[in-house]
């Protein structure tokens, strides 16, 4: 049996286990997929505690996605990113990868969005940063909007092709862009948006990175403007979908795993 899991803390509430499972039952693969919380500082020592115990591979969520940098080898686009949340062991030396890129460019994709012209990216912290690297390694122009809009010049300096914004400028942004990602956790568990509504319209794409609840604020706007919307769950399930096809080689079944997130989501 092969065994896989997650790095976290707190990982209690995680919704990658029955998404994971879903998946492995579907391809008849004979795998379980596990939760492990070390302590604040135990994050290098869990991921060389797995490869000992000859886990196959892990996820790594908050607040260790830079910690396990020091205990993997990066490939290229999570090393620029600064963030680790996959680990694939089977090629001897455990290897870092970071899905949230990919994670958001499929769910856009699943919802037939072309990847190219402008987006906007609100926030500039862990997942700004991956989805405005996976954004512009497609070819988009990104512009970076963030409440402290020193971190946004900043992040703009690291990714091609960016520039940096405080959130005042989103109005201006927002009218010739094609693409809006919200990477805050503003909307979470509480109706506000962290976009004014009357800066969306008809020709956007919005993907926002929140999934509790599934639909926004943001997301009730941007229907009501006429774009294009994109709940959370769809970036949360593509980076599942990216690390199960690493690990096992296998194409992912994306309805099942789809249908066991949603289930999940759905009881909490």
């Amino acid at each position: 049996m092969q065994v896989y899991g997650l790095v976290g803390n707190p990982v209690g509430h995680s919704l990658s286990p029955p998404m994971h499972e879903a998946g492995y039952r579907e391809v008849g693969l004979d795998a379980r997929y596990v939760t492990f919380e070390p302590d604040a500082d135990g994050a290098v020592a869990a991921v060389e505690g797995a490869d000992a115990l000859g886990v196959a591979g892990l996820n790594v969520t908050i607040p260790f996605k830079r910690d396990v940098l020091d205990a993997v080898d990066p490939d290229p686009l999570a090393e620029r990113i600064g963030a680790v949340n996959t680990i694939d062991f089977g090629a001897g030396t455990p290897k870092g990868y970071n899905t949230d890129a990919v994670g958001a460019v499929r769910a856009l994709r699943e919802h037939d969005v072309t990847i190219e012209g402008t987006a906007v990216v609100v926030g500039a912290g862990g997942a700004g940063r991956a989805v405005a690297f996976g954004l512009a390694d497609e070819g988009m122009t990104v512009e970076i909007a963030n409440r402290t809009v020193e971190t946004a010049y900043s992040l703009a300096e690291e990714v091609p092709d960016a520039s940096g914004h405080g959130l005042d400028d989103l109005d201006d942004l927002l009218a010739d862009a094609d693409v809006l990602v919200n990477c805050t956790s503003v909307g979470m568990d509480e109706d506000r948006s962290p976009v004014p509504a009357d800066a969306l319209h008809g020709d956007l794409a919005v993907l926002d990175a929140v999934y509790s609840p599934i639909e926004t604020r943001l997301l009730r706007d941007a229907d009501a403007a006429g774009a294009t919307t994109v709940d959370g769950a769809w970036m949360l399930l593509f980076q599942g979908v990216e690390a199960f096809e690493r690990w096992t080689g296998e194409r992912a079944p994306v309805d099942p795993m789809n249908a066991a997130l949603r289930e999940r989501l759905h009881d909490t």
